[in-house]
Order: structure tokens, then C-alpha cells, then sequence
């Protein structure tokens, strides 16, 4: 979530079919939900411009690779190989994890970090935000989070960055000379 800005459900919802490491692109098409009965479903994603092509930055490309190499020493000691249908987040046995099991495990990893009250969504949030930092196009960071709106990319992300505001003066200050 923070190298791609996908939701929870989408990034569970990630096969291998899904994610190509050698170009360096990951297809968003469907998101996993966990029912109140405990079964997992996948849906479509959340609205039609949640269904996306996005770009992965190198730094994950590599952090995929190895986790694929570890799933298949794993798995071989299983007696299984990692087929492409294979979730790209799942347990050794190949079953989908439960999205509040990811949850749980994000929390314990922030308190052995000292952190507080830092959620996984915020994870999305961080990704958003750093792209507007770096002064990435709003429609590009719209697409990135799979918004349907660029107005809830806007509404949501653009009193975060203060210093993009100052920025923007400034550059227009620059063209004025």
C-alpha cells in the first residue's frame, strides 16, 4: 500500500498473474472481502477507475521478487510450486489471508516501532501525499489511488501538503521574472 497507494482489499486480492516483476506493473481488476459469515469473496473493485494498470516502483519490484523467491522455497517443502493463479499475499499453504489479520499484523509492527495511531490505510494515505510532495500530476496520483473523482483525490489529499502550496507561489514568483 505504501509503494502503490492500492487499498487493503485490493492488495490481498493480487495474484501472480496479476503482478509483472520483469516490467514492473501490477493489474488492479478485482479486491478480496472477508463476509460476516468468515467467508472470502472477490468482487470487482471498489468503482470502475479502481480497475488500473499502475506502474511499481523498482524498490518493490525487488521486495516482490524476494517474496516470491520465499514462497516458493516454502511451498516446495510443501510439495506445492507458486502457480500464477497463486495469491501474491497468502499463507504457506496458499489460502488467502483475513484482511484483519493483516490489519493485526500491521499494528503489532508499528508498536514494536514506538509508533501510535498509525493505520494501515495510512499506509495509502503516505503514498498519496509523497506524490504530491514530489509534485506527481494530481491526475496521475487520482489514478494511482484508483479514484473515480479527482475531486476526492483533491478534497482528500490537498490540505496535507502545505508545502506544495508554497511551492506553487514560489514557481509563480520564478515565471513572473
Amino acid at each position: 500500500m505504501l509503494f502503490t497507494g492500492c487499498r487493503r482489499s485490493e492488495a490481498l486480492a493480487l495474484s501472480w498473474r496479476d503482478v509483472d516483476l520483469a516490467s514492473g506493473y501490477a493489474s488492479i481488476n478485482r479486491s478480496m472481502h472477508q463476509l460476516r459469515d468468515g467467508r472470502i469473496v472477490f468482487r470487482q473493485p471498489k468503482t470502475p477507475r479502481s480497475r488500473r494498470l499502475m506502474s511499481l516502483p523498482p524498490s518493490c519490484t525487488q521486495v516482490l521478487g524476494q517474496h516470491k523467491q520465499t514462497l516458493e522455497t516454502i511451498r516446495r517443502t510443501l510439495g506445492r510450486k507458486v502457480v500464477e493463479d497463486d495469491l501474491v499475499f497468502s499463507q504457506a499453504d496458499g489460502s488467502p489471508y483475513l484482511p484483519d489479520t493483516i490489519t493485526h499484523a500491521w499494528i503489532k509492527v508499528i508498536r514494536r516501532l514506538g509508533l501510535r495511531g498509525v493505520r494501515l490505510h495510512d499506509a495509502r494515505h503516505t503514498h498519496a501525499t509523497l506524490m504530491l510532495k514530489a509534485n506527481v500530476h494530481p491526475e496521475v496520483v487520482q489514478h494511482r489511488l484508483g479514484h473515480s473523482s479527482i475531486t476526492t483525490t483533491i478534497d482528500t489529499y490537498s490540505h496535507m501538503v502545505p508545502e506544495v502550496e508554497k511551492m506553487a507561489a514560489l514557481k509563480f514568483d520564478e515565471g513572473l521574472k
